[in-house]
This record gives structure tokens, sequence and C-alpha cells, in this order.
């Protein structure tokens, strides 16, 4: 149960990316096969190997581990610029994203 959230997560996220599964293991420092066991259930991650997956996608592992959110990194990057703004700014951007969510069903007070 754990083992294919978890693979389909790193599938999910790393396919996002556009990255392959060889080049993702390099980039953390790991053998070439080492993403793609993990995505076929073959491995599971240690807590450091973890972390460097986390860290290679630009996200805590709460993000991870939310299967709410389907792109966390984006989404990080749009709380961090909503912190640069001031009061008047997050009003715009609160009635356009309370617009949008009405076109898709969803309710936003």
């Amino acid at each position: 149960m754990y083992e294919d959230f978890f693979a389909e997560r790193m599938a999910s996220l790393r396919m996002k990316r556009s990255v392959s599964a060889r080049e993702m293991s390099l980039s953390i420092g790991q053998n070439e096969s080492y993403i793609n066991r993990i995505e076929n259930k073959q491995t599971f991650p240690s807590m450091q190997a973890f972390f460097y997956i986390c860290e290679y996608f630009q996200i805590t592992p709460k993000d991870f581990f939310d299967p709410d959110n389907p792109n966390p990194a984006r989404i990080n990057d749009i709380i961090n610029i909503l912190y640069t703004l001031d009061d008047e700014q997050l009003e715009i951007i609160f009635n356009v994203a309370k617009g949008l969510s009405h076109k898709r069903g969803e309710t936003i007070k």
C-alpha cells in the first residue's frame, strides 16, 4: 500500500518535471537505475535518500505525501510570490482564484 503510493507519487512528480528516471537517479547521487527500482517497487529509499528526493523536487516531505496536491513545487512557488504582495494585490489574487474555482464548481469563502 505505502509502496504503491510512494512509487506512483515519485513517478508522477518526476514526469511533471519531464526528467528520466536515469537522469534523476544520477542527479541525487545514486546509480542510474535507482529511481526506476523505486518506481517498480523493487526497493525503498532510506530516509536520507528520501530527503534528497524531496530536495530534488523542491518540496517538503509533507508535500510529497499530500495526494491532494498534484503540483507541490508550483504551489510552493506561488506561495513564495504571495509573501511579497501587499494587501491590495493579495485581494486581487484572491478574487481571481475565487473566480477560477467557481468555474470548476468549487467554492472558496
